[in-house]
């Protein structure tokens, strides 16, 4: 029966993380807007479509730490470190994963990728600067899809660490 139920969710206009988010009993809010094929970055429409300050808006970015996906979350103002990354989880090496890999492995598109409700959970490294704001906004799962919540919802949520992984 639960199945069924989140099936209709997800028909009425649900994705994997709303799901995760209502049945976890977290408070968020989403924001749709228009999504533009032709805009060259994910995150920087998200910011300009909504008016929303690039720091507040997180990219959601898939890494192969030492052969184990890993995903990082990062302020679409900056970009990611990569050796702050390996560092975070004690690993050696990181480099970006293969985007087929990320999305097979997250069930998401990229540009849509969320770090909730991923088709299998992976390890998951937040950039320290979510930590200063009231909330937050990562993909709700699609392209022009955001969801905002408190950071410590988002942390709490994806089993993640905080750590200083972004770069500006």
């Amino acid at each position: 029966m639960a199945k069924k139920s989140k099936k209709k969710q997800q028909q009425a206009g649900g994705t994997p993380a709303t799901v995760a988010l209502s049945a976890a009993g977290t408070a968020f809010t989403l924001h749709q807007y228009e999504h533009d094929p032709a805009h060259p970055s994910y995150g920087e429409e998200a910011a300009e479509a909504t008016g929303v300050s690039p720091e507040r808006i997180f990219k959601t970015l898939v890494a192969d730490v030492d052969g184990e996906l890993t995903v990082a979350v990062v302020p679409v103002a900056g970009s990611l470190d990569l050796k702050a990354l390996a560092s975070a989880v004690r690993g050696k090496r990181a480099t970006m994963a293969d985007p087929a890999a990320a999305e097979r492995t997250t069930g998401y598109v990229r540009g849509g990728i969320s770090p909730l409700g991923q088709r299998k959970q992976l390890r998951t490294v937040v950039d320290d600067s979510a930590a200063a704001h009231t909330t937050v906004w990562v993909s709700a799962g699609r392209r022009g899809l955001e969801v905002e919540l408190a950071p410590g919802d988002l942390v709490r949520l994806t089993g993640a660490v905080l750590a200083p992984i972004g770069r500006t």
